[in-house]
């Protein structure tokens, strides 16, 4: 295995997790905004209420996307298996 496979390999784990995990982050992320923004106009600033509705907005993207996104990775796995069988050879 030379280092530029490795570094290929590093390069696609790190780009398929982004691509996994980036759904549910920016869901977490516009939610909070807008919690925040509604936070700061109402004068409310009770800590614990941005995360009620975070929750369930993952949780939901989590319904929504998760079969696809663990076919996502598992397809990913099994190429990585077979080009580490393929190496070992």
């Amino acid at each position: 295995m030379t280092v530029s496979l490795a570094a290929r390999i590093l390069a696609d784990a790190m780009i398929h997790t982004a691509i996994a995990s980036g759904p549910v982050l920016i869901v977490s992320l516009v939610v909070g905004l807008i919690v925040g923004i509604i936070q700061t106009t109402t004068s409310v600033q009770e800590q614990t209420l941005s995360f009620v509705p975070k929750l369930i907005a993952v949780f939901l993207v989590i319904i929504l996307l998760g079969i696809p996104g663990l076919t996502y990775l598992s397809e990913y796995t099994r190429r990585l298996f077979i080009m580490i069988a393929t190496i070992a050879r």
